[in-house]
């Protein structure tokens, strides 16, 4: 997936906006409207995209041992937090479902009424 196939994947998710906290053209981040809260950081790094994605941290070592490209988040705690390097190597299905986790993981909670 290119740069901007992930902004436009992870614009797919409910009420979620692009945003430039950085004022870098090179960090791209999608928050959820509600919370503002940061789902994915997307990047360039060593002549490759990387997006940071929240993980649950049952699963971080999971992926992390199941694909090479799959690192402890680049500038984020790394407890929570995983990189994915966008060079082929983590199938495109994969990518868009730690894209939906890491959306999950941070999208307003609703509030159980009695």
């Amino acid at each position: 997936m290119t740069r901007q196939e992930l902004i436009s994947y992870c614009l797919t998710m409910p009420d979620t906006y692009e945003d430039y906290p950085f004022h870098d053209v090179n960090w791209t981040v999608i928050r959820c409207k509600q919370n503002n809260k940061i789902f994915a950081w997307i990047f360039e790094r060593q002549e490759h995209i990387w997006i940071n994605l929240k993980v649950n941290p049952e699963w971080r070592d999971f992926w992390r041992n199941s694909f090479s490209s799959i690192l402890p988040a680049y500038h984020l705690n790394k407890e929570h937090w995983n990189s994915v390097i966008m060079d082929g190597s983590v199938p495109e299905e994969t990518v868009k479902q730690l894209i939906g986790e890491s959306y999950d993981l941070v999208k307003p909670r609703r509030r159980k009424t009695k």
